[in-house]
């Protein structure tokens, strides 16, 4: 049967083994210091492993493969549980879990009690960590970018409403990461429907980082992306 399944590219894979613990289905192993589907009955198709690879060596492809088996899943965890003489934990880490955040319409105050509304979130999704978010994730077609260093959130009182809002927010802090953003941004800008960048950073100088990778990013998609860079201070002020 034709249907959505994993694909991993061995070539970005570097063996981390962070996709086989996300895989609650088991179908993920590391062989050979590379991680590898299994079998194609194991996978479920709705890739828990995508958000927790931080190489964005997994994503999904649609090819003739067996239908999910749920009764092989079981027994297959079940001989796992055995060897190991203890049961694992049924998913990965929660937090990685990729997923999209349905907002009410603004104008739904229905479930405010109180004479003045309070701020309310905007973000769009989960999770927001560059280093975790999927570069395939289906919020990203058709997204407006945000690229935050995460202090300026911070920083700026009105950060939702001013930033958040409409976007598909990804955050990093370049000088703690000790990493750089940009193969991971050209591959999310490359791979997807992008319709702008907004960088937002920090006035001090480290923060310069995201900016650059932002850049670097863009030049090496080879797309002509609408994008702009916004400076807070230390004090909550936008200087430009």
């Amino acid at each position: 049967m034709i249907r959505k399944i994993i694909e991993i590219d061995r070539e970005k894979c570097d063996g981390c083994g962070l996709c086989a613990k996300a895989c609650h289905e088991g179908a993920i192993g590391i062989i050979d210091g590379k991680a590898e589907l299994l079998r194609d009955d194991y996978c479920d198709g709705l890739g828990d492993c995508l958000p927790a690879c931080p190489r964005g060596a997994i994503h999904f492809v649609e090819r003739d493969a067996a239908a999910y088996n749920e009764k092989a899943v079981a027994e297959n965890k079940k001989t796992a549980d055995e060897k190991t003489g203890s049961a694992p934990l049924p998913c990965g880490c929660p937090g990685t879990h990729s997923k999209t955040i349905i907002r009410k319409d603004d104008s739904d105050l229905s479930e405010i009690s109180s004479a003045v509304a309070r701020p309310c979130s905007q973000l769009s999704q989960w999770p927001v960590q560059i280093k975790l978010v999927p570069t395939n994730a289906p919020y990203f077609d058709g997204a407006k970018l945000l690229v935050a260093a995460d202090c300026t959130a911070f920083a700026y009182g009105d950060f939702h409403d001013r930033f958040v809002k409409g976007h598909v927010t990804l955050i990093g802090c370049p000088k703690l990461d000790f990493t750089d953003y940009s193969e991971k941004l050209t591959e999310i800008i490359r791979q997807n429907n992008i319709k702008s960048v907004a960088v937002v950073r920090m006035e001090v100088p480290c923060c310069k980082g995201i900016e650059n990778a932002v850049k670097a990013a863009l030049a090496a998609s080879g797309k002509m992306i609408p994008w702009q860079v916004y400076t807070v201070s230390v004090d909550g002020r936008i200087t430009d």
